[in-house]
C-alpha cells in the first residue's frame, strides 16, 4: 500500500512503489511463471503444463509462486469442477500489462549478460 509520504522513486522508502513492485517480482520464477502465461494467454496453464515448461521449479515453488500473483490480482485461479477437479491460471490484464515491461528486461539480459559474464570472469583472476 503506497502512503501519503512516500517519495516517488525513492527506493530506500519500504512504501515507493517500485520497491513494492521489486520486492513482488524480483524473483527469477515470478517473471518465468509471467512469461509463461502470456505465451499462454487467453487459455492459460494447467499447473503440471507450468512446472513442464519452467526447469528447476519445485512443486512447492510454484505453488507459492501462483499463489502470491493470484494475491496480487496478477493472475487468476478457475476451477472447473470436475474429478478431479481442474485448476487453470490465467494472467489478468494487469499481469499481461506486466509481460512487456519484463520483456525489456529480458531482452536486455540477452544482451548484455555475456559482457557481464565476462567482467566477473576478468575480476575474480
Amino acid at each position: 500500500m503506497v502512503t501519503a509520504s512516500c517519495a516517488v522513486g525513492d527506493l530506500f522508502d519500504p512504501a515507493c512503489p517500485t520497491r513494492q513492485l521489486l520486492d513482488r517480482i524480483g524473483d527469477k520464477w515470478t517473471s518465468m511463471i509471467v512469461k509463461q502465461l502470456s505465451e499462454r494467454h487467453p487459455d492459460g496453464a494447467r499447473f503440471a503444463e507450468l512446472r513442464r515448461a519452467t526447469p528447476g521449479i519445485s512443486q512447492k515453488m510454484l505453488s507459492q509462486t501462483l499463489q502470491r500473483l493470484v494475491a496480487d490480482g496478477l493472475v487468476d485461479r478457475e476451477v472447473t469442477p470436475s474429478t478431479p477437479p481442474a485448476v487453470r491460471y490465467r494472467l489478468t490484464s494487469l499481469g499481461l500489462s506486466l509481460d512487456g515491461p519484463l520483456s525489456v528486461v529480458r531482452a536486455w539480459a540477452e544482451e548484455h549478460m555475456r559482457e557481464i559474464d565476462d567482467h566477473r570472469r576478468s575480476t575474480a583472476d
